[in-house]
């Protein structure tokens, strides 16, 4: 069972992920960021609503920012900005908003903390060519930066170097209502959970309410997960949950999860 959407209000922030690379796609490479960038956004109040994989293609790249750029306050990409011929990104961000791209000397600037002179080749310079207007994002591991235009924040793919940048730009980003979450173990198949589950969603209409099966030790489980931002509704219908788990007689055989 899939959590119903809340209402949409101007306390909510919503966010959309891109990610981009052939090596996703192939299984050569496996992404480390989606999760990371969903609970790090989650924790400051932005809600990640969508993410998309895409490859090395330049139309593709273009239309995934196009069409998300539009519909969220911020759109995050992942993957492409490095210093060979496919990485593409920051070309593709460029000609989705229409302006020119070319060797920033504040790129360079911070990229010669790094490199010296003989060191900046074409290759490297690749790294320091940024949209115009676009604000840069500083890189503390390899000083190569990011950088975000507009409401799309374009990050490295390296997952501590995306880290980084995460937490460089995050102080500028504005953010809403934080989600708040509360988990229940339980013990007893998904098909179990589901007509209970369902009753309560209609008590609690402000509430998120979703149900994960697991398999462990032979054994069919499933997590009961309860998200709102405001955690006094957030407790009582947890407190409902439990009443409801306990008239099932199932209560036993469930334990709340951090």
């Amino acid at each position: 069972m899939e959590p119903k959407q809340l209402p949409q209000d101007r306390d909510i922030v919503t966010a959309a992920l891109i990610v981009i690379g052939d090596e996703i796609l192939s299984g050569r490479t496996l992404d480390k960021n989606i999760g990371f960038i969903a609970r790090y956004l989650t924790a400051i109040g932005i809600r990640l609503r969508e993410v998309r994989v895409v490859g090395d293609i330049e139309n593709e790249i273009i239309t995934a920012i196009n069409a998300l750029r539009g519909s969220h306050d911020y759109v995050f990409t992942t993957g492409g900005i490095g210093p060979t011929h496919d990485d593409i990104t920051a070309d593709c961000v460029a000609k989705a908003f229409g302006v020119p791209i070319d060797i920033d000397a504040r790129a360079v600037a911070l990229m010669r903390e790094r490199y010296d002179e003989k060191d900046m080749t074409q290759s490297r310079l690749r790294m320091a060519r940024i949209p115009r207007g676009a604000e840069l994002i500083e890189n503390s591991v390899s000083k190569a930066p990011g950088f975000m235009i507009e409401n799309v924040i374009v990050m490295a793919g390296v997952p501590k170097i995306m880290q980084v940048m995460l937490d460089n730009v995050a102080p500028r980003l504005k953010t809403g209502r934080k989600l708040h979450t509360r988990t229940v173990r339980v013990e007893r198949p998904e098909s179990e959970m589901a007509p209970g589950l369902a009753e309560l969603q209609q008590q609690f209409l402000d509430v998120q309410m979703g149900s994960y099966p697991y398999f462990e030790k032979g054994r069919l489980g499933t997590n009961l997960v309860l998200r709102a931002s405001d955690e006094g509704l957030l407790d009582a219908a947890l407190k409902a949950l439990w009443e409801m788990l306990k008239a099932q007689g199932v209560a036993d055989r469930a334990q709340s999860v951090e």
